[in-house]
């Protein structure tokens, strides 16, 4: 995925790729083959026009700043033609998410392990991960991010029965529940720049078998008898 992910990367540089702002998403216009990297790499999804030599993309918010900010490959304009900098893309996607620092830093970090990230929305988490290109394998992980302050996105997982309803739909879709625990050193997320002072701490979350775990302890007792 790494090498796939640098050919759209050295494409975009070279193109001069501008994405347009547009609520909370990004829209950008690829080439012909630039439209094959898009697919392949998994970033954005295809918007049907009636324009034959371009394919439009829908990019969220974090695959646009990931792309702008972490790979630098595409510039971002507002609905005045500006090209908006690191700073300004960051307040305004912080207006349409208030929590957007801890989603953006859990896309990053999985991102950066050549995970393909897509929303989760569908499975009532934030966020699916798959260590394979999509099209070779189902999502493995469905991805919840908490935060470590009170309140907001921490309200899920508090009770037992959060945990049980949660697994029980990973169960049914055949993901793995993967949390990321996210802290931060720092009380302000002024900037991009800023999320080098959070930490993501990985937890996977399963669903207790009593049957499998009385079956474990059997046979551990006949290993011990047989000793």
């Amino acid at each position: 995925m790494s090498a796939i992910v640098s050919r759209l990367q050295s494409s975009l540089i070279e193109s001069d790729s501008h994405g347009l702002l547009s609520g909370c998403s990004v829209l950008l216009a690829a080439q012909p083959k630039q439209t094959e990297l898009f697919n392949e790499a998994c970033f954005g999804r295809p918007v049907v026009t009636a324009e034959k030599d371009k394919q439009w993309f829908q990019l969220s918010l974090e695959e646009a700043l990931y792309l702008c900010s972490v790979l630098k490959c595409i510039k971002v304009i507002a609905e005045n033609k500006c090209v908006k900098n690191d700073d300004e893309l960051w307040r305004y996607m912080m207006s349409k998410k208030a929590d957007f620092p801890y989603l953006f830093k859990a896309y990053s970090h999985l991102r950066v392990k050549n995970w393909v990230v897509r929303a989760g929305s569908q499975y009532g988490v934030d966020f699916v991960a798959y260590r394979h290109h999509p099209a070779l394998v189902h999502s493995e992980y469905a991805v919840l991010v908490l935060s470590g302050e009170d309140g907001g996105r921490n309200v899920r997982l508090k009770a037992w029965s959060d945990f049980h309803c949660t697994l029980r739909l990973c169960g049914s879709v055949a993901k793995t529940l993967l949390v990321l625990h996210i802290s931060k050193k720092s009380h302000t997320a002024v900037s991009c720049s800023c999320l080098e002072c959070y930490c993501v701490e990985e937890r996977i979350v399963s669903r207790w078998n009593p049957e499998q775990s009385r079956e474990n302890q059997t046979m551990v007792e006949k290993e011990l008898c047989k000793s």
